[in-house]
């Protein structure tokens, strides 16, 4: 004669709640080099697809769509021409500012837009959504 097996709960398991603070140091330890999400999870006590829900809804939703992906071609420094900047450009600590990090952009129908490092970054997405309208 063999007995059954009984199993005796003793608690009411609940669901765990995660703190903020919980949740981003589990998410930001996903994202380590040579780290697995599966491996975070499981030593967290969590099954994975939390991990990657909180990974976006603490991380925020990126729109692929809005932003298209375009060729880049890099160049030596010594093909692309200099470009002075504009005379009212102000000097630091009375030095001339060093030129450099020149952007152009294609595109395409032969228009072009260059910019140096130092371009207003809302003037040039004004300039860029007016010419992609085009």
């Amino acid at each position: 004669m063999t007995v059954p097996r009984v199993e005796v709960i003793t608690s009411v398991e609940r669901r765990r709640r995660w703190s903020r603070a919980e949740k981003e140091r589990l998410v930001a330890a996903s994202f380590e080099p040579g780290v697995t999400a599966s491996e975070v999870a499981r030593s967290a006590g969590i099954h994975v697809s939390q991990l990657f829900r909180w990974r976006r809804d603490l991380c925020g939703r990126v729109d692929v769509g809005a932003t298209p992906l375009v060729p880049v071609e890099i160049v030596p420094a010594g093909a692309a021409p200099d470009i002075e900047p504009p005379p009212s450009s102000p000097s630091v600590g009375g030095k001339r500012r060093r030129r450099g990090g020149i952007i152009e952009i294609e595109l395409g129908g032969k228009r072009r837009v260059r910019v140096d490092r130092d371009v207003d970054a809302e003037a040039l997405r004004r300039v860029l959504d007016a010419l992609g309208s085009r």
